[in-house]
């Protein structure tokens, strides 16, 4: 069985890397790359799968997960610049590819282990990523 929590958060972004001149920047990266950032409104799908629960009948209490999303995701990225405000994106360029692995590790590190994970972030409504841990 699967389940899923849906939470948004609003982040600022620039794709850049240091190592290469702002031509090839430009180039690779385009809009952006703006030096004054970007932002998104990032929907993020959390989805646990597992065991159905014969005493609960559920296969994780969606308020909790909600919990763990808030304290991991939401708290952590919300309204932030990602490459200024959050140090998991210090070393790290903040695509959404990026975005998703990090928000992955942040929550299996907080589930149980017998939880399958994927979460799913779109950056746009044109543009979805999806990360399971592989």
């Amino acid at each position: 069985m699967k389940v899923c929590r849906i939470a948004k958060f609003n982040a600022a972004h620039r794709l850049y890397r240091p190592d290469w001149s702002d031509e090839k920047n430009n180039l690779i990266f385009g809009k952006c790359n703006n030096p004054n950032f970007h932002g998104h409104n990032y929907k993020l799908e959390v989805w646990v799968s597992g065991k159905i629960d014969p005493e609960t009948g559920y296969v994780i209490d969606l308020k909790v997960l909600k919990e763990i999303i808030n304290n991991e995701i939401i708290e952590r990225f919300d309204h932030r610049n990602l490459n200024l405000d959050c140090p998991e994106f210090q070393d790290l360029n903040p695509t959404a590819e990026y975005i998703s692995i990090v928000c992955w590790d942040l929550l299996r590190a907080k589930l149980d282990s017998t939880y399958d994970l994927s979460v799913r972030l779109w950056e746009t409504e044109n543009n979805l990523f999806e990360y399971s841990g592989s």
